[in-house]
């Protein structure tokens, strides 16, 4: 049974955004409130020195002329200036439109164009170049604020320092400009513009509230699921919803947050940090589970043994726990045996203190999240998307049920419509879009829910399960319905080497698939198997690799009904990645692009 919350918390919502940042900052002065990487070490920021530095950038943006509701671009990686870059635009009364730093010349002038930018937070000189190259297309863009660039020239181009000594002579002068300003801000008012980058057609602007994220801070204040002492490792790209959610988090329960967007570091980072939570897309989860069995089959002998033999025992213990029977005393002997000998090393590769992490953006296999749950390792899966400023349903540490994504944030509703779609209302529902009042329409009743286009079910204790992406569903020739993201996902939790697995089959007589391996595992692969030096598409290409792959193929079709199983399949010489536009910045598959680059390669499947 879910637990109930007393949703009344959402009659007494701190206004906006930016006064639920300062009264933190007034709360927890002294306490940390971030930390970032500086060379080798990291550095420390209390809430009141972020509190300082934050006041001073939003005074420097008012000095530049910033109206209420008018946009500041970011477009940046993951750093704790992006945070401090949004926090400002917040208390200054503007919109923060978010840009990711892999966004082409091209797209990122559209975004800010689009959005009527007036001033634009630019990471470095890859990102000052691509404005500088459209500046003919950018008439709103008064002053372009750099974090890490050599190319400021003190005219359009300042930097974050230059910002801040605007905001000191503004404070000199109007020395309640700053609190004036956030006192007057409406809980409608606009505070977030995030572009969705969308696995079809063009980005469009979804034109989030300041309610709708101070709503989602205080639906997991109230859960009671993270306090003042707990800390989080932060890597999530900030353009995203996920990554700024988390700070409505962070906000409403006072954690520190240790922030690094370089995902190559994260395991090294949760080694150092010790994390007692983070958030992160499944692929995450799916690359450290596929690393830690390459590497213990490599081991071989006893201790691959072993270790088959801990997770065998820990699934077991664990679906014992979950449906409320009792352990028997000689398999709980033997499952404290393994968490010393096996399941603590596990949970030591991330830091050791993890009390869980959250999995959002796309759908975890179950046998993936029970596999870390038997080593210790709660992953905790949920579900919304940008229209609802990300959180819609979420599980709850004490209350959980593996393969769904939790019931529905304390104050929201969610329900099925038409063809079992997921529709979703509360005070986290967006605006619309933005300049799209028929795109709107289409999103939003004129009762205010949202249409998700994703189907689901929902039990008798309100645990949403999502069963597909409506729009990838596809009919085989012979009637049957596949939805192609459950057997890409049971592939990937089979296969330790898989990166990605994307299946076809609409309107054919039987089901193909495109696989490509991850670089890193089959770099090990190859180490162990006397190819090392080999380029990847040597690599992937080579029959050892090939009959490696069809043992993995052939137990994924013993598991899935006769029309699902994947009759060919081709393993491509490259993996999809963000920059050739077959992955969005979030890591979910772009399925149209796919296609639409291997065409010839699908088609001939069938000939």
């Amino acid at each position: 049974m879910a637990r109930n919350f007393d949703a009344s918390f959402v009659d007494r919502l701190t206004p906006n955004f930016a006064q639920l940042f300062l009264e933190r900052v007034a709360s927890s002065s002294s306490l940390e409130a971030y930390r970032y990487p500086q060379g080798s070490s990291w550095t420390s920021v209390t809430w009141q020195q972020a509190g300082d530095r934050v006041t001073k950038l939003a005074a420097g943006l008012l000095s530049l002329g910033l109206q209420p509701e008018q946009r500041v671009g970011i477009a940046s990686s993951t750093r704790y200036e992006w945070i401090l870059a949004d926090l400002a635009v917040m208390c200054a009364g503007g919109a923060t439109t978010t840009v990711y730093p892999s966004t082409n010349a091209e797209d990122t002038a559209y975004i800010v164009g689009d959005a009527e930018c007036q001033v634009v937070f630019a990471e470095d000189d890859d990102q000052i170049k691509k404005l500088v190259d459209m500046r003919s297309q950018l008439p709103t863009v008064g002053k372009v604020v750099t974090f890490a660039a050599a190319a400021a020239d003190g005219e359009w181009i300042i930097t974050l320092d230059q910002l801040a000594e605007l905001g000191e002579k503004h404070l000199a002068e109007h020395p309640d400009a700053v609190s004036t300003t956030v006192a007057a801000i409406e809980p409608e008012q606009l505070a977030t513009l995030i572009y969705t980058s969308g696995t079809t057609g063009r980005p469009k602007g979804v034109r989030l509230t300041h309610r709708a994220w101070v709503y989602e801070g205080a639906a997991i204040a109230v859960q009671d699921i993270l306090h003042e002492d707990d800390l989080q490792f932060l890597w999530l790209p900030m353009a995203h919803s996920f990554g700024k959610v988390l700070l409505s988090a962070q906000l409403a329960c006072g954690f520190a947050t240790a922030i690094d967007g370089r995902v190559d570091k994260i395991v090294d980072n949760l080694g150092v940090v010790k994390p007692t939570f983070m958030g992160a897309a499944p692929r995450i989860f799916e690359k450290a589970h596929g690393r830690i069995i390459t590497m213990q089959e490599a081991e071989g002998g006893l201790k691959e043994k072993i270790f088959n033999q801990a997770f065998k025992v820990g699934l077991e213990v664990n679906r014992r726990k979950r449906a409320g029977q009792s352990v028997p005393l000689l398999l709980g002997v033997q499952h404290g045996l393994f968490d010393k000998l096996v399941f603590s090393k596990v949970r030591e590769r991330f830091g050791g203190r993890v009390r869980f992490f959250i999995s959002g953006a796309a759908a975890l296999n179950s046998e993936i999240a029970e596999w870390f749950n038997a080593a210790g390792i709660l992953i905790l899966e949920g579900y919304g998307m940008t229209e609802n400023a990300a959180g819609a349903t979420v599980n709850h540490p004490d209350d959980y049920k593996m393969g769904t994504v939790g019931p529905a944030l304390p104050g929201s509703e969610i329900k099925l419509g038409d063809g079992d779609e997921v529709m979703i209302k509360g005070p986290h529902v967006m605006d619309g879009y933005h300049n799209l009042p028929e795109e709107t329409a289409k999103a939003l009743t004129e009762d205010g829910w949202l249409h998700t286009g994703d189907k689901g079910s929902i039990d008798a204790d309100g645990f949403l399960t999502i069963t597909g992406r409506i729009k990838d569903l596809f009919k085989t020739s012979g009637g049957k319905y596949i939805a192609p993201s459950a057997i890409e996902s049971k592939f990937k939790a089979l296969c330790p080497y898989a990166s990605q697995f994307v299946v076809f089959g609409d309107e054919k007589n039987y089901c193909v698939a495109l696989i490509t391996l991850d670089e890193d595992a089959m770099a090990g692969w190859a180490a162990e198997n006397g190819m090392t030096g080999k380029s990847y598409s040597e690599v992937v290409s080579s029959e050892p690799v090939r009959t490696m792959v069809t043992g993995y193929v052939d137990q994924l079709n013993e598991k899935l009904n006769r029309w699902e199983t994947i009759k060919k399949w081709e393993l491509l010489d490259h993996d999809l990645s963000v920059e050739s536009g077959e992955l969005t910045p979030s890591m979910k598959v772009k399925r149209n692009v796919v296609q639409e680059n291997n065409r010839e390669r699908i088609d001939a499947f069938y000939s």
